[in-house]
């Protein structure tokens, strides 16, 4: 469990939800809900071919996006919790070393990856029993909303982040610094108005890398931001995937 130690360690102050993840230990294999979904037509991104968010469109307040965060009876085997106290609260407390990498930084964070304040984020955890252990995914959900075309510009963002920051860049988050060696373009969920995806290596703390995969998805004015981590994955050395329940479940609520 030297890798996990280190790993969580290495990440908790930036993306706790990490930390929380590999404190459970060495798990098994994942369930069906933590299938990759679908890939979209187009590498990296999804976008309906019906609708767009429109310029008049007005933005939520972080109450109101509170109140369309997941609760337990959306998804009744698993548990559903406030956002990590251990998380940045705001934007301006994520930094990162190259300035087109900072909307991957905050979709990591659960923040908003555009320029809004409406911000709200909770955590679900899901478990799986393997022989004599569990396997846990633990993942962080973000909302935003954005006045006028402010949600389609962030999707933009995400996604131009993606290209600029393929070789990598670096988030230092209270006082703690996290190291992401490598992004890639990932399966868009292909939900929503609009989706992109991206998978990133992290360095754990000197004992390789471990990766994860992010989803955001627009849904008129509204973002929502989806990263996971999986014990059996970080264990297996395979990237961790978004459960599909989690995603559909948070989607639903925001059509």
């Amino acid at each position: 469990m030297k890798r996990s130690s280190r790993a969580r360690m290495g990440a908790t102050a930036t993306v706790s939800v990490l930390s929380l993840a590999l404190v459970t230990g060495c798990g098994g294999g994942s369930d069906d809900d933590s299938k990759e979904p679908a890939a979209a037509s187009k590498p990296g991104t999804s976008a309906s071919t019906t609708a767009n968010a429109s310029t008049t469109a007005k933005a939520l307040t972080a109450a109101e996006l509170e109140k369309l965060l997941l609760v337990p009876s959306d998804l009744p085997r698993d548990k559903v919790a406030d956002g990590d106290d251990t998380l940045p609260k705001s934007r301006s407390e994520l930094k990162t070393d190259k300035d087109a990498c900072a909307p991957l930084g905050h979709a990591l964070a659960a923040l908003p990856p555009g320029d809004t304040d409406a911000g709200a984020s909770n955590t679900v955890t899901s478990e799986e029993r393997v022989g004599d252990s569990f396997a846990v995914t633990m993942t962080s959900v973000g909302l935003s909303s954005y006045d006028g075309d402010g949600a389609e510009r962030a999707l933009a963002a995400v996604s131009a982040g993606i290209a600029a920051c393929a070789g990598g860049f670096g988030i230092t988050a209270q006082g703690e610094e996290m190291k992401i060696t490598k992004v890639a373009a990932g399966k868009a969920s292909g939900q929503g108005d609009a989706s992109v995806a991206f998978v990133l290596d992290a360095d754990m703390d000197g004992e390789g890398t471990g990766s994860f995969t992010v989803q955001v998805v627009r849904v008129g004015s509204t973002v929502s931001t989806y990263y996971s981590v999986d014990s059996a994955s970080i264990e297996g050395g395979k990237a961790s995937t978004v459960p599909l329940a989690v995603l559909d479940a948070q989607v639903a609520k925001l059509k």
